[in-house]
């Protein structure tokens, strides 16, 4: 294993523990990590809500949630359409739920045994002769060009709202298509999960329900500037007639239009003029200020005794909820917001006159804080699930979410956690491994009916049926992958070697649909590359999944092959399709091509080092450090450190049936830790001696075990070394 550790700028750390008041160790774990922009650094070291981006910003979000509200009032048949894995069901879920929020008692539908993934024209046909006319597809629908035509043929409206990567020249013709995937869609974040697109959406849908909806805002402040110094910091010049800064900011469903900006001397000619400027700017809106008397003092102090502005004073709203914000201005509410932290290029007090109206507006239309938890506790587990990355919104709406379960957990996550044996401390790799696959084993086994029974049912003892369904279906699961693995383990051990260790392709009479990503998933861990499994339906069609790994990117592949599919759709880490076999000789061939030609990693097993720490850090206070980088997940890995000559007190080897890891105690001074190493019983006295007094050095991470409800903080060592003489 190669240990990589970038170097890094120190001024440029020193620089960022300055700016963003940090200690310098997570100050240069974020450097090395290439964290070093504002917009980035924020969703590592913040999680206020009000940070999430608008779901406004969706070019299509208004006319959805238009279409929608008119679906209410008029009372029509509604069908959510999902998919099958625990991303779709938990998307389906939020949906059903937002607009039941809404008075629409939708209902939902997702692939069931043998159906293709996606929205089908069975579907749509047999939703219309039912007498349906929305259609609200979660997690698909991006590549159902001919079912949303179809739905239009019949009298259907279909809103698209999906994640996937858009694979030909122009997304369906729905009435909205809500996805951050298209170019041109108006929102700044990519990755979102499908249910984090659905949570998008039942948030729009729930200021749709306010009276702040299209409400035509302007957000106006005055502010008397202090009096200028003149030059070599001789004394101001009291006796210059005061000047004024005057900002306004239009606003439509809190994203911000227009700005108006003018800076004027008391008793300027220029008064008339940029009040009738100032005028048209706000005319038609509801204006807000901050502290309503100062600022009519300043209104008429700038354009005379007989301006009188209507507006709406944010104070005597938001004290309430924020009585801390009582006595400040907007230049004190922007530092106690560190709107100077993260600002591209300064700010001003419309920008903390800005961020208190998102604050009021978001508590003014947030939904009952018990739904409102649910549902991020639905698009958490999508986003895992869907091994979306970590960063950005993400990381905020993840980071919230796993608070809210294990404070409250909602109904259906509530009975998965209490089987699993979970309590209210809880980790985003806890949720990978024990939550999520369960949602996914019912999808894959063609039954996600049970998990969507789990999520949506408020009869206690349907939940508990479905649960239990849920877990007979996860170890039926696990035995058949198990079962299968053995019979395609020798294809692919064939397939890695006929093709110089670079990739393995794998078709199978013994693979079933709902387990061709397990399988591929597998070997990416076993064989270190891409991989490709294929498996037999009963329709006579194949159907696959696609795993990255080592740099390679799996859409170039589908763009290659769009014209063999039936139907594809994925992201650059993984991807399924379908095609007839007639077709899947000509897809190896074009696979077999594009993979030989890729230009992928090497695929020595290396790792990357965030810090290296002297002994003396190793206190367990450390465990802080790691709470400003959960959530870990998909492009934020756990931390590693990395800590030279270090002396071993003890060492065991120790395991349940074979004995074949190896826990140390190590000593760092102060402190005393226990680390274990999984399989790594072997290396002792063969790599590094205990009998010999050796000193190591190692890579870590910090974790915690838990027994018998204490909590004690170890070590997990990725790698260990015999000291190294420099």
């Amino acid at each position: 294993m190669r240990w990589i550790k970038d170097e890094i700028d120190t001024a440029l750390v020193r620089s960022m523990a300055k700016t963003y008041g940090i200690d310098t160790l997570t100050a240069s774990i974020l450097a090395r990590r290439k964290v070093t922009e504002p917009g980035q650094v924020l969703y590592y070291l913040e999680s206020d809500p009000r940070h999430l981006h608008n779901p406004f910003l969706f070019e299509a979000m208004e006319d959805a949630v238009d279409r929608i509200l008119l679906a209410a009032d008029e009372g029509e048949k509604v069908l959510v359409f999902g998919d099958s894995d625990t991303d779709g069901v938990t998307a389906t879920t939020l949906m059903v739920e937002a607009l039941a929020s809404a008075g629409i008692e939708a209902a939902w539908r997702v692939p069931r045994g043998e159906e293709p993934y996606g929205l089908s024209i069975q579907a749509v046909e047999e939703f219309a002769a039912a007498g349906g006319s929305l259609i609200v597809t979660v997690d698909c629908g991006i590549s159902n060009h001919a079912e949303v035509e179809r739905a239009a043929e019949l009298g259907v409206d279909v809103i698209i709202c999906d994640h996937h990567k858009l694979q030909s020249p122009e997304p369906p013709a729905a009435l909205a298509v809500i996805d951050p995937k298209i170019e041109g869609c108006g929102y700044p974040f990519r990755d979102l999960a499908g249910a984090g697109v659905a949570y998008k959406l039942a948030g729009a849908l729930a200021f749709g329900r306010s009276e702040l909806y299209k409400q035509p805002v302007a957000l106006l402040n005055i502010g008397k500037e202090s009096p200028a110094s003149a030059k070599n910091d001789e004394p101001a010049d009291q006796t210059a007639p005061p000047r004024y800064h005057i900002e306004a900011a239009r606003l439509h469903n809190l994203v911000e239009t227009a700005r108006f900006v003018e800076t004027i001397e008391e008793g300027s000619p220029r008064t008339g003029a940029i009040l009738e400027k100032l005028a048209k700017f706000l005319s038609g809106r509801s204006i807000f200020t901050w502290r309503a008397a100062s600022q009519r003092a300043a209104a008429r102090a700038v354009f005379g005794a007989g301006v009188d502005i209507q507006w709406y004073d944010l104070a005597d709203e938001v004290v309430i909820a924020l009585p801390e914000f009582a006595e400040k201005t907007l230049a004190d509410v922007g530092v106690e917001l560190k709107l100077a932290r993260y600002a591209a290029s300064g700010w001003g007090d419309i920008d903390a006159l800005k961020a208190l109206f998102v604050i009021f507006a978001q508590r003014r239309i947030a939904p009952c804080p018990d739904e409102g938890e649910a549902f991020l506790q639905l698009a958490t587990l999508g986003t895992i699930a869907d091994l979306m990355p970590l960063r950005d919104e993400n990381r905020i709406i993840v980071k919230r979410g796993i608070q809210a379960m294990g404070n409250s957990p909602c109904k259906g996550i509530a009975d998965l956690l209490q089987v699993q044996g979970l309590g209210r401390s809880l980790s985003s790799t806890e949720i990978a491994w024990q939550v999520t696959p369960l949602l996914n084993a019912a999808g894959r086994l063609g039954r996600p009916e049970i998990a969507l029974d789990l999520l949506l049912s408020s009869d206690p003892s349907a939940r508990e049926k479905a649960v239990q369904d849920i877990v007979k279906a996860n170890a039926e699961r696990k035995k058949m992958g198990a079962d299968t693995w053995e019979a395609v383990y020798p294809l692919a051990r064939e397939s890695y070697e006929a093709n110089e260790h670079r990739f393995v392709i794998v078709r199978s009479t013994a693979a079933r649909a709902g387990i061709t990503g397990l399988l591929a998933s597998r070997m990416v861990g076993v064989f270190k590359v891409p991989s490709i499994v294929a498996a037999f339906k009963e329709d006579g069609t194949i159907v696959g999944s696609i795993r990255a790994a080592n740099n390679f990117r799996v859409s170039g592949l589908l763009a290659a092959c769009a014209e063999l599919f039936i139907d594809y759709g994925g992201h650059d880490a993984a991807a399924g399709f379908s095609l007839t076999a007639d077709r899947w000789e000509r897809f190896e061939a074009i696979a077999v091509e594009h993979l030989k030609s890729a230009e992928l990693a090497d695929d020595q097993e290396s790792i990357a080092v965030d810090a290296e720490l002297p002994h003396a850090y190793l206190r367990p206070e450390l465990r802080s450090i790691y709470a400003i980088f959960e959530p870990f997940g998909e492009e934020n890995r756990p931390l590693v450190f990395m800590a030279r000559g270090v002396p071993m007190v003890d060492a065991q080897i120790v395991g349940k049936a074979a004995k074949n890891h190896l826990k140390l105690t190590l000593d760092f001074g102060k402190y005393k830790w226990p680390a274990l190493l999984w399989d790594g019983a072997e290396r002792l006295e063969r790599d590094f001696s205990f009998r010999a007094k050796d000193r190591i050095d190692l890579l870590f991470k910090v974790t915690v075990n838990r027994w018998n409800g204490e909590e004690k903080p170890q070590l997990e060592l990725y790698d260990v070394r015999r000291e190294k003489a420099d």
